[in-house]
């Protein structure tokens, strides 16, 4: 399903945007920091669905541009039998953040989709727009080229926001293939939340806020859905689930715009406790993300603010796009990764069976993971009740506003070594400060997870039931 939301400039007490947001799927997620890639003329890219997936389709090729965008995402490794690694975004050296949410479509158009359906799938959209867009009106288009040359691959419907420094488009994919899809932009003034994705009233015509195919409206119009004479078109009326805006989506917007109406306006803490709050933040939430819409002096010095489980009882560490690798606790292990139950850390089946053969480094493995352990602390603490998850929640707040301090200094610094040649030192300073600060929250959260596992043995409070505890949330 996912979650993500945009704040305008206008809005922040800093003077620029930002982007939040978390993944939910039930599998491994892992950060990557991909580097800026050449590709040889002829060279083309799978997408699609398979046969297996919720709603059939079948894998296709298409063109690869000569040369690929450096980017930080994460990536994860199953959902509703679409091929792996997937994404639901990050961010690119061109300041493009990008932000995938689902969006269910209308039932009819789901049922309508062929089982022999083409073209990238949401996950393929998120990667391309971050390795091919330099701004987020250009991700648009991306996106509405591909689904007209090379067509769309759904599981029901999808979202995307895209955004950079000076605006941001939330873009709907429909599912039918009838290549629908509509974009609405969003801009200094905007406060936005999907989850879904969601949009309400466009104009009969594409103009500079609402861009859609020439056959959006038509095709409403000629499966008897929509009477032209009705004047503005409702996408989620017409196309969409037509339930409206979701409560949890109204109410986090109408938070944030409370926090925006303050004299400090919008704050990092307050992004912070938008993608942290226990009312939409849980077992679901993959992992968390914040991006300071911004474009620094060097592009290396783009930042995003990454957690690897749902920031409810994690907390978020600044990664950089100049940084040369992520630590291994935070790369692909074998917990939660699709298809790694069945695999062995063996070379015996390399030649027999190679699909035996995992695909994880044997010196990842060795290592502790991020995302296990996090999720650990977060199923201690809900078990433990509210004053526990306060207080742990306190930790890395306090934590994060720490971290926040230091970060101007670490980019200056940074940016000193980059004007004097030295741009390789400039990586190695962001790397190592995101390497120790990455791992430092592991070295914290594990004695408090031990704490906490001795406490609710003692009080003989562990839950050895699957009845499973945790907060209430709105969605």
């Amino acid at each position: 399903m996912s979650y993500g939301l945009y704040i305008g400039r206008n809005h922040a007490g800093s003077g620029h945007a930002w982007l939040a947001g978390y993944g939910d799927e039930p599998s491994s997620h892992w950060l990557e920091v991909v580097p800026r890639n050449t590709h040889a003329p002829g060279t083309t890219i799978s997408v699609g669905v398979t046969p297996q997936a919720r709603l059939p389709g079948e894998l296709s090729s298409i063109p690869q541009v000569p040369e690929t965008a450096r980017h930080v995402r994460v990536s994860y490794s199953h959902y509703l039998g679409v091929p792996a690694p997937l994404t639901n975004g990050g961010l690119n050296e061109f300041g493009v953040a990008v932000r995938d949410i689902w969006s269910p479509s209308r039932a009819e158009l789901i049922d309508m989709t062929p089982a022999n359906q083409k073209g990238p799938n949401y996950s393929d959209l998120s990667r391309i727009v971050l390795e091919r867009a330099r701004t987020a009106r250009e991700g648009v288009d991306i996106i509405a080229d591909l689904i007209a040359e090379h067509g769309y691959s759904c599981y029901g419907g999808n979202s995307h926001i895209l955004a950079d420094p000076d605006e941001a488009w939330v873009v709907i994919e429909f599912s039918g293939g009838l290549g629908l899809w509509v974009a609405e932009r969003l801009g200094p003034d905007s406060i936005r939340a999907s989850r879904p994705g969601y949009m309400g009233d466009i104009p009969q015509e594409p103009n500079e806020d609402f861009l859609f195919p020439d056959h959006f409206i038509r095709t409403a119009s000629g499966l008897g859905w929509y009477a032209e004479s009705n004047g503005l078109f409702n996408v989620n009326a017409v196309y969409g689930d037509g339930k409206g805006q979701w409560a949890g989506q109204a109410w986090i917007e109408e938070e944030m715009r409370c926090r925006a109406a303050r004299p400090q306006k919008i704050g990092f803490a307050d992004v912070v406790w938008a993608i942290a709050t226990e009312r939409l933040t849980g077992d679901t939430a993959g992992y968390g993300q914040i991006v300071p819409l911004v474009h620094p002096s060097h592009d290396s010095l783009r930042v995003m603010w990454h957690a690897p489980v749902g920031p409810v009882a994690a907390p978020l560490v600044p990664v950089f796009m100049g940084m040369t690798d992520v630590p291994a606790e935070y790369a692909m292990h074998r917990y939660l990764t699709d298809y790694e139950a069945s695999r062995f850390q063996d070379m015996r089946k390399a030649i027999s069976s190679p699909e035996a053969v995992s695909q994880v480094p044997q010196g990842v493995e060795i290592s502790r993971s991020a995302v296990q352990i996090f999720r650990q602390l977060m199923h201690a603490a809900f078990q433990d009740g509210g004053a526990t998850l306060l207080s742990v929640s306190d930790i890395w707040r306090a934590f994060e506003a720490d971290v926040a301090a230091e970060l101007p200094a670490v980019l200056r610094s940074a940016e000193i070594l980059i004007e004097a040649n030295e741009a390789d030192l400039a990586a190695r300073l962001l790397t190592d400060f995101s390497h120790t600060r990455l791992r430092s929250t592991l070295t914290m959260a594990e004695p408090m997870l031990r704490a906490l596992e001795v406490k609710l043995t003692a009080l003989s409070r562990l839950n050895m039931t699957t009845s499973h505890t945790a907060p209430g949330q709105i969605w």
